[in-house]
Order: C-alpha cells, then structure tokens, then sequence
C-alpha cells in the first residue's frame, strides 16, 4: 500500500512540474519558451537537489507509458488535409530539408561520434516540429531517456537563437511575406517559435509560417512508421531473432500507441471527431507529454549533460544551418525570393 502511495506521488510530482512549466510558458514573454523544454529544464534542475530511488518508477512509467498516451491524443490535433493548404511550393522545400535533416544527418553524425538514436531524435526534432517530433519517435526507436533529453535541448538551443536572428536576416535579405513564411516555416523547429519568429517578420508572414508549420507536423506520420520499421528490424538483428525467410510482423512494426494515433489522425481528417472534442484531446495530449517530459528532466542530472559533452549541440547546431540553408537556396531557386 505505501509502495501504490509513493508512486501515485511521484507521478504526481511529474504533473506539478507540468502545470508548473505551462504556467510559465504563457507568463514568459513572447513565447520564447515552450513548456516541454521549461519542464525539462526545471526536472533537471529539481534533480540536482531531489532524487530518491523511490521515485524512479513513477518516473520510468510517466515517461514511457503516460508519453505513449499521449502521442495517441495528439493524432486526434492533426488534419492530413491541412496539406493541401500550403501548396506545392512548400511541398518541395519540406522535401529538400527533410532529405537534409535526415541524408545529411547520417554522415554529420558520424563527425560528431554520436549514436543513431540520438542523431536521428535531434533530426526529427530539427526537420518535424521539434518537442513533439522528438517525443513521438523516442519510443519507437526505445531511445535512453537521456538521449531525447539531448535532442530537446540542442533542439531548443537553436530556437533561441533563431528567433531573434530570421527576422533580421529576412529583412536583410529582401524577403517577401510568402517567401520569409515559407523560409520560417519549413526551418525554425518548434511551434512557439515558428509563431514568435513569424509575427516578428508581419503579420501575413506569421499567418503562413504557423500554415506551414501545421503542415510539417504531419509528416510525424510517416516519419514514426518508418523509425518504427528501423527499430524493429534492428532490435531483430540485435537479437537474432530473424529466421531465413522469416518476415517482420505488422503489428510488431506500428505499435499499439501509433496505431492509436493513426486512427485517431484519420477519424479528425475526415471529420468524425468534433471541433470542441479535437481541441481537448489536443489540451490533454500537451499535457501529459509536458508531465512525460518533466519526468524525463526528473531523471536526468546536469551530471549527464556534462558526461555528453558539447557533441550532441554542435551536431545540433550544424544540422539546423543546413537546413537553414537549404530551405533559403530552394525558396531562391524558386523565384520567391
């Protein structure tokens, strides 16, 4: 009974730490900072002062089964539609940059020495829509809690940066409100920052780059189904559980949390699932992801930032320029610009 009590606790602890960070996402000033970075931070920082063994099962289970719960929720937030909403023109700027963010990202991280689930976590981040990409494809993938802890925050790093530099490199460039929109849109990671780096530039600017950015958020369908197939096969060829012959199960490729999401994604395109409803489940999923992530941050010491070593945020950093880049030389070769 004490044993229930102690973890119902801890899973609580988790869940102050999130209401905590949303609180002060809406407090702090122009958005700089989303909540799930603000809960891992604080979990990291509360970590360096509080961490009993009695709470490392609330934390194991917040962070890996309240996040799976969570990822169905956020199906239910996504319109396949909204695609058609931004033209082709994004269509082919999007491709570019995630052929970056991941082709470019499988030699970049071999410069930096940095182990495929990691590399690829701060990739998705960089090429989808940063925390929830990341949350997404950690448990496909069965990725260290410290890793996606490193991917968020290298992730975050250049956000920062990012929304104080794009509007002035757009102004300095001579960008139109389509062009800078496209350009903020398919390259800043993170929602909040994408919306503050856009209303920065104008209006009309910040109205496409969110547009845009809804529709990044899509290919977490089809990047997840991929990185579930990897990890499978991988985690066979691990351990030689693969026969001559022998195909990989279906059900073992989606688990049971994507398919959740996938139905749920397919049920809010088509219209099943009410406006009002669609935006509870969207409140709830931000939520308990928020709550998994402050776990994560819980179980995560500055000790373990400092053993990473500056790899995982120059690998970061790189592949955020490239991108940048990239989505800036296909706008030009457009004739946006």
């Amino acid at each position: 009974m004490k044993k229930t009590g102690m973890f119902i606790l801890g899973v609580a602890i988790c869940m102050v730490v999130a209401i905590l960070s949303i609180i002060l996402e809406r407090v702090i000033p122009g958005e700089l900072l989303g909540s799930s970075i603000i809960a891992l931070f604080m979990g990291t920082i509360i970590n360096s002062f509080f961490h009993p063994n009695w709470i490392k099962p609330a934390l194991k289970f917040t962070s890996k089964r309240i996040l799976k719960a969570a990822i169905v929720l956020l199906g239910a937030s996504l319109s396949i539609g909204t695609i058609m909403t931004v033209g082709k023109m994004t269509f082919f700027v999007m491709i570019f940059t995630f052929a970056m963010c991941f082709g470019g990202g499988f030699f970049v991280r071999k410069l930096f020495g940095l182990n495929w689930k990691l590399s690829n976590l701060i990739s998705a981040g960089t090429g989808i829509c940063g925390g929830s990409a990341v949350a997404a494809i950690a448990p496909v993938i069965d990725a260290d809690d410290k890793d996606i802890a490193f991917a968020l925050s290298s992730t975050f790093l250049f956000d920062m940066v990012m929304v104080a530099l794009y509007p002035i490199m757009g102004k300095f460039l001579g960008m139109t409100d389509i062009a800078y929109g496209i350009w903020a849109g398919t390259s800043v990671n993170d929602t909040a920052s994408v919306v503050a780096s856009g209303y920065a530039f104008s209006e009309a600017a910040g109205d496409f780059a969110t547009m845009v950015k809804l529709t990044r958020t899509i290919a977490i369908i089809p990047t997840v189904l991929v990185f579930a197939y990897i990890g499978t096969r991988i985690k066979q060829k691990e351990l030689q559980t693969v026969g001559e012959g022998k195909k990989v199960s279906i059900m073992k490729i989606i688990p049971w949390f994507i398919g959740g999401f996938l139905l749920l994604a397919i049920a809010n395109s088509v219209g099943l699932i009410p406006l009002g409803v669609s935006n509870i489940m969207k409140t709830l999923s931000k939520f308990l992801m928020v709550s998994a992530l402050a776990a994560i941050g819980l179980g995560t010491s500055l000790a373990d930032f400092k053993k990473a070593g500056l790899s995982p945020m120059f690998y970061g950093i790189t592949i955020d320029t490239l991108v940048t880049l990239t989505a800036l030389i296909v706008i030009w070769c457009m004739g946006l610009m």
